[in-house]
């Protein structure tokens, strides 16, 4: 099922919406992932920055404690070559700094190359499928001990159109986003007896981001939504409004 007009006109009743509560956020280094930690922070968030540039994550710790946020937590990682042993490794350091997170996001991604199924590559389809399909898996099942401690835990998978309904070219990026539905729609239904833990998508649409860039490299970058205009809604889908609501597909823009 997909939701969408009431979502596009949320607003959250009050700045302290995510106040105590632990996020996990991947790919929080730049873009959209950027702009949620700093709006989850600002809405008094604890944010966990997963992400494989050290040097992005900082400058967002920055940012965030200039802002007067909750002091971030940074966890480099890269999910292209993550292991078992790397997700446990952190799902550890998250028990001993916190005891519990009440929040993730997969907001991490790779595009890939656009071209015909034919002339595909293999390693690249095994990379985008390990970064956009694997990590968000292994991620999610390493962390689940600690969000079922929570009184009310949110997962938010990173959907996309083409996750929905394949488009030539588009190879194992589309591929491993309708993998993402699937995984998410899996786990909502396991846990559709833990009303406190729920598992949502949401597909930002076009988005002003470097994968967009790459993706349509003639597009006029001005024209494109910014990632910070996303940020209620993301707020929703990682705050107590929406307790309760489990298994569903959101898109970010008017289709």
């Amino acid at each position: 099922m997909t939701h969408q007009t009431d979502f596009l006109a949320y607003t959250p009743p009050s700045k302290d919406i995510l106040k105590g509560r632990i996020i996990v956020i991947t790919g929080a280094g730049d873009g959209i992932g950027k702009a949620i930690a700093i709006a989850c922070a600002t809405a008094g968030a604890t944010v966990v920055l997963l992400g494989r540039t050290m040097q992005k994550l900082e400058a967002v710790y920055d940012a965030i404690e200039q802002l007067g946020g909750p002091q971030p937590a940074i966890f480099p990682i890269n999910f292209e070559s993550a292991t078992k042993q790397d997700y446990q490794q952190l799902k550890d350091a998250l028990n001993e700094e916190f005891g519990l997170i009440d929040g993730l996001l997969h907001n991490a991604g790779a595009l890939g190359t656009n071209a015909p199924a034919e002339q595909y590559s293999a390693s690249e389809w095994e990379v985008l499928m390990q970064v956009n399909a694997t990590a968000p898996f292994m991620l999610t099942q390493s962390l689940l001990p600690l969000l079922k401690k929570s009184t009310d835990a949110s997962v938010v998978f990173t959907g996309s159109t083409v996750g929905y309904r394949g488009r030539a070219y588009w190879g194992a990026y589309a591929a491993s986003k309708a993998a993402v539905e699937n995984i998410m729609q899996t786990l909502a239904d396991e846990y559709s007896e833990h009303p406190h833990l729920r598992f949502n998508s949401i597909n930002p649409g076009a988005t002003r981001t470097q994968m967009r860039a790459k993706a349509y490299p003639a597009e006029n970058p001005s024209e494109v939504t910014a990632p910070s205009a996303h940020a209620n809604r993301y707020l929703y889908l990682l705050g107590p409004a929406s307790l309760g609501v489990s298994g569903a597909q959101f898109q970010a823009q008017p289709s």
